[in-house]
């Protein structure tokens, strides 16, 4: 038998009083939305001022988006609310929500995958049942004979089996063991059979019927009993407040004294009504799981829901990074309570060593309250949302039905314009449907724990909910989908939600003994979850306050989707809350007609669009599987089928579809409200067919709203393209009222975009026109006009293919990079032969022809002067032409750079390539004009005009000498004197003219007459310093002797000796250098006849030739045998005598004196001699030891080396016998052998 603690409080356990908030905890009532501070709701004032003030709230909530968005599964769970069934307690948590009804049925519906397969219930008959959700034969039953209000397992509930449990009995009982598929009864009841059970079972002798063990008692009633996540603690509630224990999971072998030690409490608050409701009013526990928490980002935002995005001018949409959550340390739990109109936020702390006065001893652990919230309702569930929001489904009892939960909470405005009063006090029987008529619907609020303020405050107004109170609602939140695919989908997870009851759910039948008691279920649990207690029924109907849109949702889509969901149960209806998305928000903003946000959002974020393309389009829902499961592989079987790539192409269009339509019902807005100027720009970005583009062009034409629009005409090709008209309006609005503007649309449109020949005649008819012209003054500007429509003419005309007519429009404008650019590309100086003059003068003004240095006008008519040379090369304006054309003008300045750049063949520079011809080119056609040529570059260049007299023959002689004569060019004279022959005269126009000497000596010399030397010496002969410059530079020129007896006697020359001696020393140098050269000379033919000689005195080596024998009676024959004996003396070797025959196989070496050696005689010769060298006699051994055709390849090789190297150098004394020559001492006079 258990024993059971003589009082509900053990010494050791750390107490905090109600109102009384540990160090570093906040207290206050939550401040409603939109409210500055905690107004009372009456206050005094005029009832007028606050009711316009209520309705400018509503109007400012109004405008303000929801924070959650909300999904009616009610429809889904017909079969749940058959035969006027409806739920009593429900339970969101792990992997299901499972439903307990008045009917004690109890269905279990999968909603994300996990393990937790073991569910638990209690009822006010005092039967708690467990059942596995795969194994229907894993099944206890036990009977604690009170009421039992919760029941909460262990998170080891599969290897511990056990649980706790506790109900108006007022005991925390432990359960441990139990055999499945049997009932039993507590241990802890007291009576005589379960005393002997729970004995016998003790000692081993009794069935396995499980053990209880009291754990706490006479606290009054406990309604609520919840594990920890990681199963180290346990928190209960019972009437005199909140306590907290350290359980037996997860404890060192030190900590093992901890199990079931309290470490804490929390007194219940002492204000009105708490003495009487404090067994009535639940408490809502919920153990919070940081990591499964939204992020704080703002759950609305302008332009992004999903991602943070912020708007700036110059970087448009930009991603900012999300603020990280602020996590608890991982060794502390976060606890979060609700009870009555209280919340608490307390973190628990793990033990160990003691510190201070503490110290050796082991603490069981530590809870400190961090804040205490303080609202105007009673708290049906609760939990967090985000690390600093507060999701709390509230109950809004009627005013002056009953005490508030805590006198210190003033009754407040509600945000929806009702009043707000204490919550009721609950009078209606508990097992049935309560008899109230005057219930307000609740209220899901989002609480901001940082500033205790409420974000928001939805309204839920569920069927029937005039008739229900606070127990009769349930919250449960589930952690977001994991994007991971690493864990097993369930089959049809949601198919409960669609199809009618699953059938792993559970009636009364299977799990109790006694059918009726099922019908007053007050709890339940799955593996790891704490219990919900019972409520009253009625269907519901969900909706929103402050005149938001209702918009209900498939629940299979808003069950499956990411981020934390939120289920609120009431006895007749079932809610799925979930954080609002891209989609939402973009409904929203059409809702309220911001379509420039909800454009800008797409624009963005596509996938706001995307996800309504990705959803079946079938409304009939997945059927419900039959039949039972009989194993896990089957209960987490998935059947889901995949998106195809067809889909995403869906996508793109709908996107593309749904930015148009939104975009035009922008610009309607715009247009309406009269803002053409940004409707125009909006037009710009929003339009995107051709079809839209010609209805909006022709609404802004209508009202007149050219500049408003123009800029933003697209300038791209359209499909089909837009009609050229539309552009053609606002060219010729514009031709006729903003020339300007009209500038800018021609440059920065296309010409196909529009007529261009009707383009064309508007812009002559305004020419024509007296009010443009080329002296009327536009913005202070003389014809800036009439310049503006000129130039957009030739734009067109070359759009039009007509470049003539361009060029007569820049030449007017005085253009000359375009005008030659055109001349150039396609050809057309032979549009403006007639005016040559004209064509050279476009870059010159008449102040620079009047003024103007050389210099400036060469530069500025140079790209003319080329481009009329490179067409005289072609032909195509003949230098006749322009010749006649710059005389008849008297442009002879002009005409010396035309004739100058024929002759230099400078054309332009794209010619480089072809530079040599075009000049030989250029020379020819200068040629025609060659009197003129002179007059011209001896006016302007006298440097080309000898170059030019030099070159060419085809001028007059008389003309030239006449120009030269008139200008006193004496070089010119001189050189067209001698090319006549009147070089006497020549050189006397250089005496007498120029009195230059060298001049005269070079001339002199060039022309190599000696009568010339003659004129110059007696014309020099009465000059001294012309007889001294002769003495210094006439050289050897001429008889220094003649001249020096020339120079008159007593003729006194100033630097005559210097001039001798000069003469004398170039005289002296010129002997040196010959008697040097004479020298080398010797010397050179002495070294090449040593060579010759040496040459001559080497053997040569040759073979002997083999003759064809002679035929039988030829008469050659006869002639060998009467060869003389001098022959055969002459065909014998000098070494050995022997005479040489056509079968010798050793080469032969002979000299030019005749004598002809065998190489091995010669090698040995005189035969007495015996070479030092092994290398002779080895090559003798192998000529003599065989034929010479007979030898290996290395003989060979060596006998080619011996021989070369004999004949090259002498190395030895046989190769010194080949180079000296030949080795006979004596040898006949006349040159032959002795």
């Amino acid at each position: 038998m258990a024993s059971e603690p003589d009082d509900g409080q053990q010494p050791d356990e750390p107490a905090v009083g109600a109102g009384d908030p540990t160090d570093g905890a906040s207290e206050g009532p939550v401040k409603r939305h939109g409210l500055g501070g905690e107004t009372d709701g009456a206050q005094d004032g005029d009832e007028d001022e606050e009711a316009e003030d209520e309705d400018d709230e509503d109007e400012d909530d109004d405008d303000e988006e929801p924070q959650l968005k909300y999904a009616r599964l009610t429809g889904s769970l017909g079969g749940l609310y058959r035969n006027g069934d409806a739920t009593s307690a429900a339970l969101v948590a792990g992997d299901k929500m499972i439903v307990g009804t008045h009917n004690g049925n109890i269905p279990s519906v999968p909603l994300t995958p996990s393990n937790s397969i073991h569910i638990a219930t209690s009822s006010i008959d005092g039967n708690v049942c467990i059942a596995s959700l795969v194994d229907p034969k894993d099944v206890l039953l036990r009977n604690f004979s009170r009421p039992v209000r919760a029941v909460a397992l262990s998170p080891e509930f599969k290897t511990d089996r056990s649980y706790l449990s506790g109900g108006l009995a007022g005991k925390l009982l432990l359960t441990v063991g139990g055999r499945a598929g049997t009932s039993s009864n507590s241990t802890a009841t007291g009576g005589a059979a379960a005393s002997a059970s729970g004995w016998l079972g003790s000692i081993g002798l009794g069935s396995n019927t499980g053990k209880d063990t009291v754990l706490h008692s006479g606290e009054g009633a406990i309604s609520t009993i919840k594990w920890s996540r990681t199963g180290k603690y346990v928190v209960w509630i019972n009437e005199q407040g909140i306590k907290i224990m350290r359980s037996n999971l997860r404890l060192d072998s030190a900590d093992s004294e901890s199990a079931w030690k309290r470490i804490s409490h929390v007194d219940r608050p002492d204000g009105p009504g708490w003495e009487e409701m404090s067994g009535v009013w639940k408490g809502n526990a919920e153990w919070i799981d940081e990591k499964a928490l939204e992020s704080d980002e703002p759950l609305t935002e302008k332009a992004a829901q999903a991602q943070r995005w912020v708007y700036t001018p110059t970087n448009g949409m930009s991603r900012q990074p999300s603020p990280a959550k602020a996590v608890t340390s991982k060794a502390v739990e976060k606890l979060v309570i609700g009870w009555g109109g209280t919340i608490w936020i307390i973190h628990v702390s793990p033990g160990g060593p003691g510190v201070g006065k503490h110290v050796g001893e082991r603490s069981v652990g530590s809870a400190a309250i961090v804040a205490i919230l303080r609202t105007d309702c009673i708290i049906s569930g609760l939990s967090l949302y985000t690390p600093t929001l507060l999701v709390v489904l509230a109950y809004i009892t009627p005013d002056g039905d009953d005490q508030e939960p805590d006198s210190s909470t003033p009754t407040k405005p509600n945000i929806k314009g009702k009043t707000a009063s204490s919550p009721q006090t609950e009078t209606s029987p508990r097992g049935g449907i309560p008899h109230r008529q005057n219930a307000l619907s609740p209220e899901l609020r989002l609480i901001d724990l940082n500033t205790s303020e409420e974000v928001s405050a939805d309204s839920l107004t569920v069927s029937r909910f005039e008739r229900l109170s606070a127990p009769d609602y349930h919250l449960g939140v589930v952690p977001g989908a994991s994007t991971g695919l690493s864990k097993p989908v369930a089959r049809g997870a949601l198919e409960g939600l669609s199809g009618g009851l699953w059938t792993a759910g559970l009636t009364a039948t299977r799990l109790f003994t006694s059918a009726p008691g099922g019908q007053g279920s007050d709890g339940m649990t799955e593996t790891g979850s704490s219990s919900r207690e019972t409520g009253k029924a009625s269907s519901a109907e969900v909706s929103q306050e402050n005149s938001r849109r209702p918009r209900s949702r498939d629940g299979h889509l808003a069950a499956a989707g990411p981020g934390l969901k939120i289920y609120i149960h009431s006895p007749y209806d079932c809610v799925l809350a979930t954080k609002r998305d891209l989609e939402d928000h973009l409904e929203w903003l059409l809702s309220k007609e911001k379509y420039e946000e909800a454009w800008t959002l797409i624009d963005c974020h596509p996938e706001a669009i995307s996800s309504r393309a990705d959803r079946p389009t079938g409304d009939s829902p997945p059927s419900t599987p039959k039949g039972r499961r009989t194993s896990v592989e089957d209960f987490f079987a998935d059947d889901a089928s995949t998106t195809t790539a067809s889909a995403a192409r869906v996508s793109d269009s709908a996107v593309e579809k749904e930015k148009r339509r939104i975009g035009e019902r922008w610009l309607q807005q715009l247009v309406q409200s009269g803002d053409w100027r940004w409707a125009g720009s909006v037009a710009g970005k929003v339009l995107g067919t051709s079809g839209r583009w010609e209805h909006w062009a022709w609404e802004f034409i209508r009202a007149k709203k050219y500049d408003e629009i123009v800029p933003f005409l697209p300038t791209a090709a359209l499909r089909p393209p837009l009609p050229p008209i539309i552009y053609g309006v606002f060219l010729g609005y514009y031709i006729s009222r903003d020339r300007m503007r009209l500038k800018e649309l021609l440059d920065g449109w296309p010409p196909e975009l529009f007529d261009v020949s009707g383009v064309i005649a508007a812009i002559q008819e305004k020419l024509k026109s007296d009010d443009v012209r080329e002296d009327t003054i536009e913005g202070g500007e003389t014809g800036r006009d009439w310049r503006i429509l000129t130039e957009g003419l030739a734009q067109l005309f070359l759009a039009d293919s007509r470049p003539r007519e361009a060029l007569m429009c820049y030449i007017r404008l005085q253009d000359a990079d375009t005008a030659m650019s055109l001349i150039g590309e396609y050809h057309l100086l032979d549009a403006v032969a007639d005016d040559i003059p004209g064509l050279i003068l476009l870059r010159v003004s008449k102040e620079q022809l009047r003024s103007a240095p050389r210099s400036e006008l060469e530069e500025a008519t140079a790209d003319t002067i080329n481009l009329l040379a490179d067409e005289a090369q072609y032909g195509a304006v003949r230098p006749d032409v322009v010749v006649t054309q710059l005389n008849k003008k008297s442009y002879r300045l002009f005409l010396f750079f035309y004739l100058r750049a024929l002759w230099k063949g400078t054309g332009s520079p794209g010619q480089t390539r072809h530079a040599e011809r075009f000049e030989t080119d250029g020379m020819m056609l200068v040629e025609e004009f060659g009197s003129l040529a002179v007059e011209t570059f001896a006016e302007y260049d006298r440097a080309l005009l000898m170059e030019f007299l030099k070159a060419s023959q085809s001028y007059e002689f008389e003309k030239a000498y006449a120009v030269c004569e008139q200008r006193s060019y004496v070089p010119e004279l001189v050189y067209l004197l001698s090319k006549t022959g009147q070089t006497k005269r020549a050189l006397f126009l250089i005496i007498d003219r120029l009195a230059d000497v060298s001049q005269a000596i070079s001339f002199a010399k060039s022309q190599a007459d000696p009568d010339l030397w003659n004129d110059l010496l007696e014309y020099s002969m009465d000059k001294p310093r012309f007889i001294r410059g002769l003495l210094e530079e006439v050289g050897t020129a001429i008889d220094p002797i003649q001249l020096v007896r020339r120079i008159p006697k007593g003729l006194e020359i100033e630097g005559l000796r210097d001039g001798l001696s000069r003469m004398i020393r170039e005289y002296e140098i010129q002997h040196s250098i010959s008697a040097g050269v004479a020298r080398v000379l010797r010397g050179e033919v002495a070294s090449g006849m040593d060579t010759l000689r040496t040459g001559q005195k080497k053997g040569i080596r040759f073979e002997v030739s083999r003759l064809p024998r002679p035929r039988a009676g030829d008469s050659s024959a006869v002639a060998d045998s009467t060869t003389t004996d001098a022959d055969e003396a002459s065909g014998r070797c000098a070494g050995c005598g022997n005479p040489f025959t056509e079968e010798e196989t050793e080469p032969l070496i002979g000299f030019v004196c005749t004598h002809v050696f065998h190489l091995a005689c010669l090698l040995h010769y005189p035969p007495s001699t015996t070479l030092p060298s092994p290398v002779p006699d080895a090559a003798t051994a192998e000529y003599g030891g065989g034929s010479y055709s007979g030898r290996s390849v290395g003989a060979k090789v060596t006998h080619a080396r011996l021989i070369r190297s004999m004949s090259l150098s002498a190395p030895s004394a046989g190769a010194a016998k080949i180079s000296d020559g030949c080795p006979v001492p004596v040898h006949r006079t006349d040159g032959g052998a002795l």
